[in-house]
């Protein structure tokens, strides 16, 4: 029950910034998307740096934004988003803008996904600590 909570929560989340962003309207593929996305970003272990996280979660969701475009705008045809007019994109289907904002929409899944767990299922309560910048020596 609470990994189809945590998908439910990603899923309404990224379809309702869809409808939000794009002006109305969302697929189901965007549901399942963002449902599979913040699952695997939650499960990124607490005790790698907050920065590298949210890399790892820019990361995670262009590959499945890449995988689910494939398979839904050029395979299926449903022509849900396409990126062919921002440079660097590659068929269209992903972008380094949209990887730029997903590294910091990330941090906005990390916090969610701490919080939920600890709200709702008695986990360990949230800190997004940056971590401690080590001074060295350069002799």
């Amino acid at each position: 029950m609470k990994y189809l909570f945590l998908f439910l929560i990603g899923g309404f989340v990224y379809g309702g910034m869809e409808v939000t962003f794009k002006g109305g309207d969302t697929h189901l593929s965007m549901f399942i998307l963002g449902g599979l996305c913040f699952l695997l970003i939650g499960a990124l272990s607490r005790k790698i740096h907050l920065l590298l996280r949210m890399s790892a979660g820019a990361a995670i969701i262009t590959a499945l934004e890449f995988l689910c475009g494939l398979i839904v705008n050029v395979w299926l045809g449903f022509a849900v988003w396409d990126y062919s007019n921002l440079p660097l994109n590659v068929m269209g289907q992903i972008c380094l803008w949209f990887t730029i904002i997903w590294f910091f929409l990330s941090f906005i899944g990390i916090a969610l996904d701490n919080l939920v767990k600890w709200q709702l299922f008695g986990g360990e309560r949230p800190t997004l600590k940056l971590g401690k910048i080590e001074k060295r020596r350069l002799i």
